[in-house]
């Protein structure tokens, strides 16, 4: 079985695949202040949770944009899954060419991203992708990784208002409100984000559009996508397991370990 991980700088996402099919699927939160062996704990965990041994991994593959994380998977792969993982970068994508100025500077889960949405689709595409920040990327109707945008997440911009605004109160932003005049502060602070952070999206998508001189499919990923689809005029579909498919394609060019 192959095993994929993306970290990400608040949550990692963990997939099992046997073959094309994804067995088992983990989010959980990103922990650089650990070891190989602290997360070798809670990965058999998750496994037996899920009916896996960790001797049913034969390969991993990872997409990682926290730098402390690498030296501890790799540790924690070499010792515990008896492999060392494969890294993906702009080096290793297959098949995408890069438009970037210095690829190198491109996360790993944005390439990720644009190699599974355009082996899926096969058109120009803007990919949205919901976490820490909010990405914006850019795909040619040739498959051509041509760069985007990157914004505060969700979560991050309102945690910053809650911090500095100290007479506003915390509230949920999970569920959109029904008006975009709220009638109190709670929903005017859930309209304010949500319909706000949709006018982001859309008017991103509409600037990106005019300059691709395309008619993009829009796709949206992440753990507040469909929060945004609910509300936004733009997106058109939902790819929760974005980077994990992304992250199996690519492992094909990869050999298996001996």
């Amino acid at each position: 079985m192959l095993l994929v991980i993306d970290v990400g700088n608040t949550n990692t996402v963990i997939g099992v695949y046997d073959d094309r099919k994804l067995v088992k699927d983990w989010r959980i939160r990103t922990e650089w202040r650990t070891t190989e062996d602290e997360f070798n704990i809670l990965a058999a965990n998750l496994f037996a949770v899920g009916h896996l041994q960790s001797k049913d991994i034969h390969k991993t593959i990872i997409s990682c944009v926290v730098p402390p994380m690498v030296t501890i998977l790799d540790s924690f792969c070499r010792k515990y899954l008896g492999h060392r993982p494969h890294w993906v970068d702009a080096q290793s994508a297959p098949n995408i060419p890069i438009r970037y100025r210095n690829p190198s500077e491109i996360g790993a889960d944005r390439i990720v991203n644009a190699v599974a949405a355009y082996h899926k689709y096969q058109t120009s595409l803007i990919v949205i992708d919901f976490g820490t920040a909010t990405t914006f990327d850019a795909i040619s109707e040739k498959g051509e990784y041509l760069g985007g945008a990157i914004s505060p997440g969700i979560m991050v911009a309102s945690e910053a208002l809650f911090m500095k605004a100290s007479k506003l109160p915390r509230v949920e932003i999970f569920v959109p409100p029904d008006t975009v005049i709220g009638k109190d502060t709670a929903s005017s602070l859930k309209a304010g984000i949500i319909f706000g952070y949709a006018g982001l999206v859309d008017g991103m998508v509409k600037r990106m559009k005019a300059e691709m001189e395309t008619d993009p499919r829009v796709i949206a990923t992440g753990g507040l996508a469909e929060l945004i689809c609910k509300v936004s005029e733009t997106i058109e579909a939902i790819e929760p397991d974005l980077t994990l498919e992304g992250l199996r394609i690519i492992s094909k060019q990869f050999p298996d370990p001996k």
